[in-house]
């Protein structure tokens, strides 16, 4: 906390403190009238009940949630915040010129610039104050101490920020031609100098969140600037230097040298100097930087404003002061610990320790000051009505305990005070929040309420329920204007924005400061438990001292009323609104005055005398004025804002002025010529007759008093006979005609055709009006004419319009029932009625075209041929008769374009839409044939995509659109190709099926030619390890496909069909070992064969048993029945797990795969035989090449005996190398040659071996003999589709041979890839003449005819395409 200053805050003197007696205390207003003369003089008083008297506190904590408002203390001060608007106008006024300014620091304090021009206008200006060398005594004035030179300072801070400003005020830099300016030149170049120009500057939106820091040394200005500049509200240095503008400014005065000479100086008339020439950025007027006042060195940074838009900009009306709302709501309790928290940190201590001297004291420093910010929330004015009294009120959700029921009826319960029978407030009728009905408030540490008088000068009276205390202050009624005259004078540009400144309650004083100008001041505290009372037109302010909790009304006693009427006045002079009539409570108060007392009826009476004489006067003067016209008016009836004078905003009863040429608007007798510029005669003097003439039983009872009394005959008494009559019988025809009896009697006609006409009822009226007394039906008789005026007037208006609203048809309508009078509009009315509401729903079904379908056309135009005629109903009928027509046209030719065979091609209905697209209605069949077309051009585009880049389809891709081909009505060309292909297709899986499955086999095609995914039943143990074997195979090679659904995905997608068939065909590979072994290792460690359990059956060995030769399992002979049950000779037997299919021969299964390319279709069942027919080829390439080595050994051994090299293998490895070769072709699906000669092999030994060693010694010296003819022939030209002879397929077969020599294999290029058969599984044909055919795609590689399954005529025939060229993403292993 800082330390406080010199002049520190002294407290005014106490206000007097009165403590009434119990029986003084029974009857406040007694009490207050008998303190009034004493507490009067001081404006204020507290009071403190008997200390027995405490009422609960009754507010409803729980439901009590406010929105506080923010109080900034320096704003709230009026000189402080004079010189916080000072410092804005100049911050604006600098930034609009492009330059930023810091506020200088002499003396190591903040140069007030607000009374530095102050003092330096006061002494005459700048020019006088130089001339006369008074800056010495500037500085002084300032509180400067002398002798330091500090006057040439403040010179020159004024010179370079103030003088500038208060010139703009003048409005001399306002310049029309250069023989105006008779400035110098040069003190302005010394002022700008010294002006540090700099990027556009951000007003502040609160200057004083920034601290500003700077030192003065030497009697010169330090640069050492602590605040960032764009936060700051003005920069200005000594020793700045004028920075010119960079390259980018320059773009700013000639972005384009075309367009800177169409620019010429608004002063001098001239376009040269273009580099001197500036542009405004806000009207684009052009000036010389020389030709300005003052000059510019340089184009200043940021936006600039030449002095025609500075002085707009500048000349905008500030914004009315006012609090802003928090942004957040609170409860008691969340205030409370916010606010005991603040003050707790504030003070550094505790909260109930802080004294109230030192709150009051550091409270007046804050809001005098602009160097510290310090924001607070006040929930002030909140509505007791909505949260509840603190006080127990009858009725209200707190429940009063016995003995506490006096305090609902207290006086001093301060909702019971306003409305006591002595309060003249009594007689306000409207419930007014914070006059008749109690505010609370809710306060913390320094939050505020400022100076200001009560509504209508009334008394308010204040309780404090509990919390610390509030600090008050107030100045006697008396001194009321002298106050407001000492506010005016210290801030006086605070008043010319806002002259009803104080009735805003924003805004206080120093105590001190009022009393140095002779306005007496006292305060005092207001602890909890205790009463405030302010006085008429008593100023006061105070403060909180914390949290706290209070509550406050108003109040008027009969002493009130000559004040509140001097109130009134005054309210017309601020062109204040009242916030109720005095006028009215004064008539309302005498018409009850027989009810009061003596003392309160003769304040009435003298208060009414007042009134009415003033009325008098005011009627006298509208008189004269030629004001002629006058009616009667009850302004009581009235809401206050419909009777308040436009003028001055006084609330109008006794009377007021109107004119026709503004029917909504009046003004008060006392602005009787501020209206309109209509002529006098013109303007209606409404006035309230307060006097009313005498009712019909006054009449009677006269008229009985003179038959009772037996007066003599005379004209008076039978006039008075006479008009009591008439007046009885307009009395009974009124009644009738309010209990809805309007209408005549006798005629023979209906109720309804007896009504009275307006015209009648008119009359009736204005003989109502001419008697000479009143009855009480009249108003409202006069009501109902005027309410049947206005509706012939509202009814005038709507059949003039040719399209109204339904409602205000209908609004109309409804108005009509209540008033029981012939009116010839309704007729019409409900005519119009009608056709509104069918073109209401005729232009809602248009604007919804989705929705409008056939059968609501119908609808609407058979409801439209009932309506009357009528130009809109005519041409809507039109409209609708036309698009039903059309509709259903489309309709039904919608429907013929879909059931048309043969179908429509898609041109042909996209043209038909073309022209549908175009009607506004539901067409349910023309939007199905729109789905329709939209799925025939999605299908042709899949089926156009299908065939792009020679790819090809897939089959379930083309089984699926053939489908859905098929469901569209449409002509479709490529339908026809795509099924031919599906049929093809299917076609060639059942004779694939023929081939490959066995009768009633439960596998399917594809499961018969992919490898095996699972193998054998083991046991759990052998189940375990094999899946440890499988998942560390697994690791080593990628993931394996698990199941058969795997397996068709993975060859359904191209680049993925080759891994896919190599990992099941690991994994079945692997399974079969695992199985193999576990089979065997059962056989080899069953001890007992009665515990063994074999074959199907799952039984012992019994006899002769079958071993598989693929799983090794053991099945009894008997149990496996059929053409299997023995083995054939040379052939493998199969157990019936692992006999899967037929197992057909290889030259019926390569004209499948042939028919197949040409089809030119993939499918899994063909991508499998074709890894298949790989497989085995490559199979028998390795068993001829593991045969023939097997042969070499034997005839090796047996050549060289027991003396061949040890380092040799034996016969026997490559017989078991033969049989690892022969289990793994136990799995093909089919049968080859090279099998049963390895077989036979296997099975017959050595002998075996030696015959194919002799074969293959005649063979290689066949080939040794032919090599020349084969190398010879080898040269010679492709043919294609030749036929080759025997020597050619010799040739071929030597090349391919596996017994061939490594010389015979290194062949070159061109003649190995002429003599080899490409394709993978070639079956190396052997005869006297092996056809040959090659590729007509790509690769041009030759191919043997039976090794691609293509017959002699098909080569002559067809173009042949190998499955390389067909599947260019295939890749073989």
């Amino acid at each position: 906390m800082t330390q406080s200053r010199p002049n520190e805050f002294i407290a005014p003197p106490e206000c007097p403190v009165f403590e009434p007696t119990w029986e003084e205390f029974a009857d406040p207003f007694a009490y207050i009238n008998k303190i009034r003369p004493i507490a009067e003089k001081t404006g204020i008083c507290k009071v403190r009940p008997p200390k027995e008297w405490q009422p609960p506190f009754a507010c409803d904590v729980d439901r009590l949630h406010f929105t506080p408002r923010i109080q900034r203390l320096n704003e709230l001060e009026a000189q402080t915040r004079v010189k916080l608007n000072f410092l804005d106008q100049i911050a604006k006024f600098w930034e609009l010129q492009g330059c930023t300014l810091k506020i200088p620091h002499v003396e190591r304090k903040n140069l007030d610039l607000y009374q530095l021009n102050k003092l330096v206008n006061d002494d005459g200006g700048f020019d006088a104050v130089c001339r006369e060398r008074r800056w010495s005594k500037i500085a002084l004035k300032m509180g400067f101490a002398p002798g330091k030179a500090i006057g040439s300072h403040l010179r020159s801070h004024y010179e370079r920020i103030l003088y500038p400003y208060n010139l703009f005020q003048t409005g001399a830099n306002l310049l029309v031609s250069q023989m105006g300016r008779s400035l110098s030149l040069s003190r302005w170049r010394s002022a700008l100098g010294c002006l540090l120009m700099c990027s556009y500057f951000e007003l502040r939106t609160n200057m004083l969140n920034t601290p500003v820091a700077s030192s003065l040394e030497g009697g010169e200005m330090s640069r050492n600037y602590l605040v960032d500049r764009s936060k700051c509200g003005l920069i200005v240095g000594v020793e700045d230097l004028v920075h010119f503008r960079s390259n980018n400014s320059q773009d700013k005065l000639a972005s384009n040298s075309k367009l800177v000479d169409q620019y010429m100086c608004l002063v001098c008339g001239s376009g040269s100097e273009e580099d001197r020439l500036l542009l405004c950025d806000g009207c684009d007027d052009s000036y010389h930087t020389f030709c300005l006042i003052p000059p510019l060195h340089d184009v200043p940074k940021g936006d600039w404003r030449c002095p025609k838009c500075l002085a707009q900009e500048c000349g905008k009306p500030q914004v009315a002061f006012g609090f802003e709302q928090a942004g957040r709501d609170y409860s008691l309790r969340t205030f409370g610990d916010m606010a005991d928290s603040f003050k707790s940190d504030y003070f550094n201590m505790p909260v109930h320790m802080v004294p109230t001297e030192l709150v009051e004291k550091e409270f007046w420093r804050l809001v005098s000051t602009i160097e510290e910010d310090v924001t607070v929330e006040y929930g002030a004015d909140i509505a007791s009505k909505e949260f509840g009294s603190g006080f127990p009120v009858r009725g209200g959700r707190f429940q009063v305990s016995p003995e506490d029921e006096d305090y609902l009826t207290s006086g001093w319960n301060l909702n019971n005070m306003p409305v006591i029978d002595s309060s003249v407030l009594t007689h306000v009728t409207a419930d007014i929040c914070g006059m008749k009905l109690p505010w609370l408030y809710v306060g913390m540490c320094f939050s505020s309420f400022c100076w200001h008088i009560e509504d209508h000068w009334s008394y308010s009276i204040n309780y404090l329920h509990w919390g610390e205390p509030k600090t008050w202050y107030g100045a006697p009624g008396y001194t009321a204007e002298k106050l407001e005259g000492v506010m005016k004078k210290l801030a006086p540009e605070l008043f010319e924005s806002q002259p009803d400144l104080l009735h805003q309650l924003v805004t206080i004083m120093n105590p001190n400061t009022l009393m140095n100008h002779g306005v007496p001041i006292y305060r005092t505290n207001q602890c909890a438990g205790e009463f405030v009372i302010t006085f008429p037109r008593a100023y006061h302010s105070g403060f909180n001292q914390g949290f706290n909790f209070a509550e406050a009304v108003n109040f008027c006693t009969m002493d009130w009323m000559p004040m509140g009427r001097m109130c009134v006045d005054h309210y017309r002079q601020l062109d204040r609104y009242c916030v109720f009539s005095h006028d009215e409570m004064v008539c309302k108060m005498a018409s009850k005055a027989d009810t009061m007392d003596v003392a309160l009826a003769s304040a009435v009476q003298r208060d009414m005398t007042v009134m009415l004489l003033e009325e008098d006067k005011l009627r006298d003067k509208v008189s004269k004025m030629g004001v002629q016209q006058s009616q009667q008016v009850e302004y009581d009836l009235l809401p206050d804002e419909e009777r308040q004078c436009s003028k001055c905003r006084t609330t109008c009863y006794l009377s007021a002025l109107t004119c026709p040429c503004n029917p909504g608007q009046l003004v008060c007798l006392h602005h009787a010529q501020d209206l309109c510029s209509c002529p006098p005669n013109n303007l209606t003097l409404n006035t309230v007759c307060l006097f009313m003439c005498s009712g019909l039983e006054v009449l009677r009872s006269l008229v009985e008093e003179a038959e009772v009394k037996q007066f003599p005959q005379s004209d008076l008494l039978r006039q008075l006979c006479a008009v009591t009559l008439d007046a009885e019988k307009c009395a009974v025809v009124a009644q009738q005609l309010l209990n809805g009896k309007r209408y005549r009697s006798g005629g023979g006609k209906s109720q309804s055709q007896n009504l009275l006409t307006v015209e009648e009822l008119r009359s009736f009226v204005r003989q109502l009006h001419n008697l000479p007394c009143s009855i009480r039906q009249a108003p409202l008789l006069k009501d109902l004419l005027t309410r049947v005026d206005d509706f012939q007037q509202r009814s005038e208006r709507l059949l003039c319009d040719e399209a109204p609203s339904p409602a205000d048809l209908q609004s109309l309508l409804d108005v009509s029932l209540g008033l029981d009078v012939e009116l010839p509009q309704l007729s019409l009315l409900r005519e119009r009625l009608e056709q509104a509401r069918w073109l209401e729903v005729v232009q809602g079904a248009n604007s919804q075209p989705h929705s409008l379908c056939l059968d609501t056309m119908r609808r609407l135009i058979d409801q439209g041929v009932g309506l009357a005629p009528h130009a809109l109903v005519e041409r809507a009928m039109a409209r609708l008769q036309e698009l039903l027509t059309m509709s259903e046209h489309w309709e039904e030719r919608a429907l013929g374009l879909m059931e048309a065979r043969p179908c429509y091609c898609v041109e042909t209905l996209e043209a038909a839409l073309q022209e549908v697209n175009s009607i506004p209605a539901y067409l349910p069949n023309c939007l199905l044939l729109k789905d329709t077309v939209d799925q025939a051009k999605d299908w042709l585009q899949e089926a156009d995509t299908l065939q792009l880049g020679g790819r090809i389809p897939v089959l379930d891709t083309l089984t699926d659109l053939v489908s859905r081909a098929k469901t569209i009505p449409v002509w479709l060309d490529p339908l026809a190709r795509l099924e031919a292909l599906v049929s093809d297709v299917q076609a060639w899986k059942e004779s694939a099926a023929k081939t490959f499955l066995m009768k009633n086999s439960p596998y399917s095609l594809l499961e018969v030619l992919c490898p095996r995914c699972e193998a054998g039943t083991g046991s759990q143990k052998s189940k375990s390890k094999r899946a440890k074997d499988v998942a560390q195979c697994n690791k080593r090679n990628g993931t394996w496909l698990d199941c058969l659904s795997d397996v068709e995905k993975a060859l359904s997608e191209s680049k993925d069909s080759a891994s896919a068939v190599r990992a099941v065909r690991q994994k079945e590979m692997e399974s079969l070992l695992a199985l193999r072994a576990s089979n065997e290792s059962k056989l080899l460690q069953a001890g007992d064969c009665g515990a063994l359990r074999v074959c199907v059956c799952h039984n012992a060995p019994l006899g002769a048993m079958l071993q598989c030769e693929l799983c090794s399992d053991t099945f009894h002979r008997s149990c496996v029945s059929g053409s299997n049950q023995d083995p054939r000779p040379n052939q493998a037997w199969l157990c019936p797990h692992c006999q899967r299919s037929e197992k057909p021969p290889l030259d019926r299964v390569l004209p499948l795969l042939a028919s197949l390319q040409r089809i030119r279709v993939r499918l899994p069942e063909g991508d499998a035989l074709r890894f298949l027919i790989e497989r085995t080829v490559r199979w028998q390439h390795r068993m001829q090449q593991a045969s023939t080595e097997g042969v070499a050994l034997m005839t090796s051994h047996q050549r060289w005996g027991s003396s061949s090299p040890t380092s040799a293998p034996s016969p026997h490895t490559y017989s078991t190398k033969i049989q690892k070769h022969l289990h793994s072709n136990k799995t093909i699906t089919f049968m080859c040659v090279t099998l049963m000669r390895v077989y036979c092999f296997h099975q017959n030994g050595v002998a075996c071996l030696k015959k194919e060693a002799v074969n293959g010694k005649r063979t290689k010296r066949c080939m040794e003999k032919e090599g020349s003819e084969r190398k010879d022939k080898a040269k010679k030209p492709r043919k294609k589709k030749s036929k080759m002879n025997k020597e050619r397929s010799q040739e071929a077969k030597g090349t391919c041979s596996p017994t061939a020599t490594h010389s015979d294999l290194s062949l070159s290029d061109s003649d190995e890839d002429f003599t080899l058969c490409a394709a993978p599984w070639c079956r190396e044909p052997e005869g006297k003449q092996v056809n040959w055919v090659q590729c007509d795609g790509s690769c041009q590689q030759w191919f043997h005819q039976i090794c691609v399954g293509v017959s002699a005529e098909q080569a002559e025939k067809e173009d042949y395409i190998c499955i390389s060229c067909t599947q260019p993403d295939h890749t073989r292993e």
